[in-house]
């Protein structure tokens, strides 16, 4: 299968080194041109959950460069959706299929307005810790979960073919006939980890074992839990807080995305995580002020440290 990757930073980078490995036919679509350089130059290395291992594939910062793709992955952070889907346009022909991976709310949503709905699913991912050593070098701390679903209704034969895709390059998938439930369920998540550990800087296990940080991720859980029930989405669980714990112990020492971006004093997508809680649950009628606090507590780290 010919697959393109659409932002290889930290986490599409460990999909293009698992996909190249598994002989597909890999193309690195990222903006970062000294990544990109480094994989033309060297490859991409991968090292972490899946081993210390190098790949070779084909890297550029213009996707037309690919020409048309069996898959196209758009990696990008939700703020980037939009233009990584303007771009994929060049990458898509009558028979290629979109997956929309990003954490937060709205990335598939923006895809889904640009490439058509009818093209798009969704993927949600967890467990993987992922960050980028070195341009051409990415690290990640597991392989948890790779949840897989279309926008309307079940389960289908092409939703199967793509996670058989996956399964063929080692990842663990699971398809979902409900994708609000999977976006949720990794929202709850994000959530309790995202902006705490951006706040404090600090890893996942160290927000779980500090006694007072612990108190705001599980408020921050609780929370978002409460605005799904609210909202009518089915959870596969009834204790958020145990949920997200047993989730963060399987990365315990993972930095959220939201505290890489604050460290490279980047914007970070704390808007669509913990940002988005409050924002539904106005919608919904359910008060979210821990998640609001926290948001306004990252969104004034990134103004006094010049985020862009």
């Amino acid at each position: 299968m010919k697959i393109a990757i659409v932002g290889c930073g930290a986490m599409g980078s460990v999909y293009a080194g698992l996909f190249a490995a598994a002989g597909h036919e890999v193309w690195a679509v990222d903006s970062w041109r000294e990544h990109v350089e480094a994989m033309r130059a060297h490859g991409l290395g991968i090292e972490g959950g899946s081993g210390d291992l190098s790949f070779r594939v084909q890297a550029t910062t213009e996707a037309k460069d690919a020409g048309a793709c069996d898959l196209v992955i758009l990696a990008t952070k939700a703020m980037q959706v939009a233009a990584a889907a303007e771009s994929a346009k060049a990458l898509v022909d009558s028979h290629t299929l979109v997956l929309s991976i990003q954490n937060g709310l709205g990335g598939p949503d923006t895809a889904a307005s640009i490439l058509g709905k009818d093209r798009v699913m969704v993927g949600v991912v967890g467990g993987f810790g992922a960050s980028m050593k070195a341009p051409g070098h990415a690290h990640h701390n597991g392989m948890e979960l790779v949840r897989l679903g279309e926008f309307e209704g079940p389960v289908t034969s092409r939703l199967q073919k793509v996670a058989e895709l996956w399964q063929s390059a080692g990842f663990r998938v699971k398809c979902f006939d409900d994708i609000d439930q999977l976006v949720w369920e990794k929202l709850i998540c994000n959530c309790a980890y995202s902006g705490p550990c951006g706040i404090a800087d600090r890893t996942v296990i160290e927000v779980m074992e500090d006694p007072d940080l612990s108190l705001v991720s599980a408020a921050c859980a609780r929370e978002a839990y409460e605005v799904a029930m609210k909202k009518g989405i089915k959870l596969g669980f009834t204790d958020p807080v145990a949920y997200v714990r047993d989730f963060g112990s399987k990365i315990p020492h993972a930095r959220p995305s939201v505290l890489l971006d604050l460290m490279a004093k980047r914007k970070s997508e704390i808007g669509v995580i913990n940002g988005a809680i409050p924002r539904v649950g106005h919608q919904v009628g359910v008060a979210a002020p821990v998640n609001e606090t926290v948001t306004a507590l990252v969104r004034e780290k990134e103004r006094r440290l010049g985020c862009r």
